[in-house]
C-alpha cells in the first residue's frame, strides 16, 4: 500500500474516507479543498476507503494529471469490468462497465451519431428545443425553478428526440434516472428496479423498430446490436437517456449558479463578465467544466491487472483498486497554473472531466453543444437573470452519481 505524503494527510483521517457522496464532498458546486494538494504533493496516490453496499472497500485515489490519463488510457492494465464490486452505481452490462473489444463493439453501435460532425448537424434542432423550453420558462413568469422548468425538459427533449422516444412517455424517465443514478445501499435496490422498468420499456421500443424501422437512434441500435444479448441492447439506450440528459441538465444549472454567485473580476460576477463578453462563452464553459464537473468521476474504479509503474514513478500492484480522479487531475498545477482560479481565458485547457482514451464520454460533443446553447440563450434573453435565494440556500443532490442542484430558484 502506498503511503501518501505526510504534509497532505496530517489534517485528514487516515486512510482518507470516501462515502456515497464522493470524497467527503462539501455541499454545493465546490470540490474537495485537498484535491490540488493531492495532485501536487508526495506521490499523488492517496489511500482511501469506499463504502459500497454496506462494506468498506480500500482503494487508491490517483491524483496527478499524467497518472490519471495513463489509467484512463490503458484498459489492458486498468479494468473497469474487473472492479464491479467497488462500484457504487451498478453499471454492469453498460459501456461504462466494459473493457476492450466488448466495450469497443457496443460503443461502435452508436459512436457515429455522436461525432463532432454529426452533432454539428443537430445545432438547429438543439437551439429550437432550447428556445421552446426557454419561452415556456419566461411565460411562466419570475421567479422560477431553472432545473424543473428549463434544464431538465430541454436536455430530455434533445436526447429523447434523438432516440425517437414518444414525448408523452418522457416524464417517467426522470424518476427512473434518479433511481438508476442513486448511490448507497437502498439506492442500489432502487437502481435495479429502475433498470428493470426502463429495460422492459426500451425493449418494447426496440422491438417496434425491428418490425417498423424509423429514422432514429433506436432503430440504429435495434439493427446494429441485434446480435447482442438483450440486457446489452436495452442498457445501451438506458446509458444514453440517463447519462445524456442528467449530466447536461446538472451542468447548465451548476454553471448558472456559479456564474451568478461567484466574483470573477473585482466584485463583478462571471455572469456580468459574459454579458459584456459573449464571445467568451465557449472558453468560459470549458473552464467551468474543469472546475465544477458534475460527473462524480471518483465513482469509476479500476482493478490493476498486473504490476505497473505510473508516469510519476508510483508503483501499483496487481489486484489494487484505483480511482482516477479527474477532479484532482484538473487541479494539477503542473498542467493548470493557479489551478483554483476561474479563468475564462485559460489556454490551453485540456481538462479530463469527460475522461480520456477508450472511455472518453461518447456524448461530449452533444452535451457541450447543449450547455453552450443554453448559456448563450439565457444571456441574450434573460440578461437580468439572478438567483432568487441566497447561493448557500440552494439544495444539492446527495447520494447521486451526478452532482448538481436539486432545484435552482431564479428571477429576472
Amino acid at each position: 500500500m502506498i503511503t501518501p505524503a505526510q504534509d497532505i494527510t496530517t489534517a485528514l483521517p487516515h486512510p482518507f474516507y470516501v462515502d456515497a457522496d464522493g470524497v467527503n464532498r462539501p455541499p454545493g458546486p465546490e470540490k474537495h479543498p485537498y484535491y490540488a494538494q493531492f495532485a501536487a504533493s508526495g506521490s499523488g496516490v492517496v489511500p482511501i476507503v469506499r463504502q459500497v453496499a454496506g462494506e468498506l472497500v480500500p482503494a487508491l485515489l490517483i491524483c496527478r494529471y499524467a497518472d490519471v490519463r495513463e489509467v484512463l488510457r490503458r484498459q489492458d492494465v486498468f479494468s473497469r469490468a474487473a472492479a464491479a464490486h467497488a462500484d457504487q452505481v451498478d453499471v454492469t452490462g453498460t459501456m461504462l462497465g466494459m473493457d476492450g473489444p466488448e466495450h469497443a463493439r457496443v460503443r461502435g453501435t452508436v459512436k457515429d451519431s455522436f461525432t463532432k460532425r454529426a452533432v454539428a448537424e443537430l445545432r438547429p434542432t438543439v437551439r429550437a428545443a432550447a428556445e421552446a423550453r426557454l419561452a415556456e420558462l419566461i411565460t411562466g413568469g419570475s421567479p422560477a425553478d431553472l432545473v424543473r422548468d428549463f434544464t431538465i425538459p430541454f436536455t430530455l427533449d434533445v436526447v429523447c428526440d434523438l432516440l425517437g422516444l414518444p414525448r408523452e412517455d418522457r416524464s417517467q424517465f426522470r424518476r427512473w434516472g434518479d433511481m438508476f443514478l442513486g448511490a448507497g445501499d437502498l439506492s442500489r435496490d432502487d437502481a435495479a428496479r429502475s433498470a428493470v422498468e426502463m429495460g422492459g420499456y426500451l425493449w418494447s421500443q426496440l422491438d417496434q423498430r425491428r418490425g417498423c424501422p424509423a429514422g432514429d437512434l433506436l432503430t440504429q441500435i435495434a439493427t446494429a446490436a441485434a446480435d447482442q444479448p438483450m440486457d446489452i441492447q436495452v442498457k445501451l439506450p438506458i446509458s444514453l437517456v440517463v447519462g445524456g440528459w442528467e449530466t447536461t441538465a446538472s451542468s447548465i444549472a451548476t454553471f448558472v449558479h456559479v456564474l451568478c454567485s461567484r466574483p470573477y473580476e473585482g466584485d463583478r460576477t462571471g455572469w456580468e463578465h459574459l454579458l459584456d463578453h459573449p464571445e467568451k462563452v465557449d472558453s468560459a464553459v470549458t473552464e467551468l467544466e474543469r472546475l465544477y464537473s458534475t460527473s462524480n468521476g471518483d465513482d469509476m474504479p479500476r482493478r490493476v491487472m498486473t504490476d505497473v509503474e505510473l508516469p510519476s514513478g508510483a508503483r501499483l500492484s496487481e489486484g489494487d483498486i484505483v480511482i482516477p480522479s479527474h477532479d484532482a487531475a484538473n487541479r494539477d498545477p503542473a498542467v493548470f497554473p493557479d489551478p483554483e482560479r476561474m479563468d475564462f481565458d485559460r489556454d490551453p485547457n485540456p481538462h479530463l472531466s469527460f475522461g480520456y482514451g477508450p472511455h472518453y464520454c461518447i456524448g461530449t460533443h452533444l452535451g457541450a453543444l447543449e450547455v453552450r446553447t443554453a448559456i448563450t440563450l439565457l444571456l441574450s434573453e434573460l440578461p437580468g437573470l439572478r438567483l432568487a435565494v441566497p447561493a448557500d440556500r440552494v439544495s444539492w443532490k446527495a447520494g447521486h452519481a451526478i452532482l448538481g442542484p436539486t432545484a435552482l430558484p431564479v428571477a429576472w
